[in-house]
């Protein structure tokens, strides 16, 4: 206990708890967007689509913070935008010409950064360290959060009126298409601030438990946001108070905490838990 007491003291320890609470709370308000778009798989696998990015990034600009963020952002949109339009223009579904996109484009990646020797630093990308983060990672990942939290919030009508009934939305004058294409980009930025803290292959548990649980819990669209950044935030603390104690990695005990509160809310939901269902 003293040890972990010490451990508290050290900046490092304050300020991933930071990271923590700042990424798990913005994460699991946008969670919602992914959960009421029904795009939990595509977003699984943009977030492992943003390795090439960063990889072409360090080859053409050297690894720093700024060339990492915008390649990783690029090649998100870059992978998304692409899938539909090859979905668009042959007889492709979105969800095939995503996934041969983002596969292929996963192994280029891959491959160049194992080729400039940053093997380390490939595992950080695909599995998180929060505890690698600098002040200015925390800043992005807080200027990144408040833009999201602000701009859903802001434009939470129209957004729900779109994401629920688009043809009603466009009816009423709501630019759909700006709409989709706002909410697409916002979840890749979300993307991209949670990488270096939880990585590609988890970040998706991040992005869609909070909402998953709250989905369980509340018919209200409008709690699923707030409802959702606080389990996010919440479980992401208490997953680092347990990670240390424990000897177990940060951002893997983030997803675990996460799926175990959605486990508990898929049991004994008041109103569509497993027990209610069977009484």
């Amino acid at each position: 206990m003293n040890e972990f007491l010490q451990f508290l003291g050290e900046p490092i320890a304050q300020r991933s708890l930071w990271a923590c609470a700042i990424i798990g709370f913005s994460n699991g308000f946008v969670s919602a967007l992914v959960l009421l778009r029904r795009s939990s798989l595509q977003i699984g696998t943009l977030s492992c689509a943003l390795l090439p990015g960063i990889a072409l990034s360090i080859l053409l600009f050297g690894l720093t913070l700024m060339s990492i963020l915008l390649g990783a952002v690029l090649a998100g949109l870059m992978v998304g935008l692409g899938s539909l339009f090859v979905s668009r223009t042959s007889r492709m579904d979105h969800d095939t010409a995503l996934s041969v996109l983002h596969t292929t484009a996963f192994a280029i990646g891959y491959i160049i950064l194992i080729r400039l020797g940053l093997q380390q630093k490939v595992d950080d990308w695909l599995f998180g360290n929060i505890m690698s983060m600098g002040d200015a990672d925390l800043w992005i990942a807080y200027g990144i959060g408040a833009v999201a939290v602000l701009g859903i919030t802001a434009f939470q009508r129209p957004l729900l009126i779109t994401l629920f009934d688009p043809r009603a939305a466009k009816a009423m004058g709501c630019p759909t298409r700006l709409i989709h294409y706002g909410v697409f980009a916002l979840i890749i930025l979300v993307l991209v601030s949670s990488l270096q803290a939880v990585g590609a292959f988890l970040t998706l548990g991040l992005l869609v438990a909070p909402a998953a649980t709250m989905y369980l819990l509340t018919d209200r669209a409008q709690l699923m946001f707030w409802g959702g950044g606080l389990i996010g935030g919440l479980g992401s603390v208490l997953a680092f108070f347990l990670s240390y104690p424990l000897g177990w990695h940060l951002g893997a005990t983030i997803i675990v905490v996460l799926g175990a509160v959605f486990l508990l809310a898929y049991i004994f939901s008041p109103k569509y838990g497993l027990l209610r269902r069977k009484n």
